[in-house]
């Protein structure tokens, strides 16, 4: 008995011990791949350790430059998920008269999210990464965020089955009256669609919803804009209009999607990507239109995130780019050797 009570022990150990080895895998997984994704993403402006003025753009950018991630005092006031939230955000027009914005909202241009880029679970392995930067952990569970999404697609479609039955079971109430009628009376009936519109309604929006259900699940873990190419945009704009597009882009490229934040004009501005002083010869409207809209369909391994344009903003910022016709710097001679 005593011997037999030991084996069950040491078997029930062993998977604790298993059990914690999977575990700290994952973590460690999570840890490598959250350090891989800030230094391609985030360490340019953030800085290896996530001090202030370490990035090597730090010091170009336009004010708000970016908080101090090494910051405990700070950092720790923050809720994981107050700083995921910063990562996955919707940009905000912050120019006078631009998008409302709630007290507590983050709206600063500077700094692009990554809603649009990457996938839920890696902006949680950023934000593990983060963590570690001030001496803390993340203790949101991402697994268990990943069992609710898949639990909340299962409610979804069992809602839209029901509301599917619903329908079709209204629907055939109502045909089978007007077929009734149609006998009663000897001349064809139509079906009184009234009758089963509620049921349609229901049904339809049971369908949005597993939908949007079905999409969140996708995106915890594939990238959203992976293998999404751009239409072809029309680019036509009338004469009259022409100059208010080209203003509403000029604040959009600053006041919104903080492009000064990693790209220059006139020497101001990041230095993570191209200056753009010459965007409007060097770029056709059709390429800036299609890289402002989703980069990585173009070049996978870019910095630049997708910020979420709409087809309206992304309109506007191509026309503003498409003016950017500075006129060339000549080049110093080269200096030729002495003989």
């Amino acid at each position: 008995m005593k011997a037999a009570t030991l084996r069950v022990m040491g078997t029930v150990l062993g998977l604790v011990g298993t059990w914690a080895l999977v575990a700290g895998g994952c973590a460690s997984e999570q840890q490598k791949r959250g350090k891989e994704l800030y230094s391609h993403y985030c360490m340019h402006c953030h800085g290896e350790n996530g001090r202030q003025n370490e990035g090597f753009n730090w010091s170009s950018m336009p004010d708000p430059k970016p908080k101090d991630l090494s910051n405990k005092a700070e950092m720790s006031t923050f809720k994981d998920e107050e700083i995921f939230n910063t990562i996955s955000r919707d940009m905000k027009d912050t120019s006078p008269g631009g998008d409302k914005i709630g007290d507590d909202e983050f709206a600063v241009p500077t700094m692009p999210t990554f809603k649009y880029t990457l996938a839920e679970e890696e902006i949680w392995a950023i934000v593990g990464y983060v963590r570690s930067l001030h001496g803390m952990k993340m203790e949101f569970n991402v697994e268990e965020r990943k069992k609710e999404l898949g639990e909340g697609v299962q409610k979804a479609q069992a809602k839209y089955e029901d509301a599917t039955q619903a329908y079709e079971a209204a629907e055939k109430r109502a045909n089978e009256e007007a077929e009734k009628k149609s006998a009663a009376l000897k001349k064809d009936v139509d079906v009184d669609e009234s009758a089963y519109v509620k049921e349609q309604a229901a049904m339809a929006q049971a369908k949005k919803e597993l939908d949007s259900a079905q999409a969140e699940l996708t995106y915890f873990s594939i990238r959203p804009g992976k293998g999404a190419s751009v239409a072809r945009p029309d680019l036509t704009v009338k004469t009259d209009q022409s100059a208010a597009l080209v203003d509403l882009g000029k604040r959009l490229y600053s006041n919104k999607y903080g492009c000064n934040g990693c790209h220059s004009l006139a020497g101001e501005g990041g230095r993570v990507g191209p200056a753009l002083d010459r965007a409007g010869f060097r770029l056709n409207g059709t390429w800036i239109y299609r890289w402002v809209k989703n980069p990585q369909a173009m070049k996978p391994e870019t910095r630049m995130p997708a910020l979420g344009l709409s087809d309206a903003d992304a309109k506007a910022v191509t026309a503003y780019l498409g003016t950017l016709r500075a006129p060339k710097t000549e080049e110093a001679p080269a200096v030729k050797p002495a003989s």
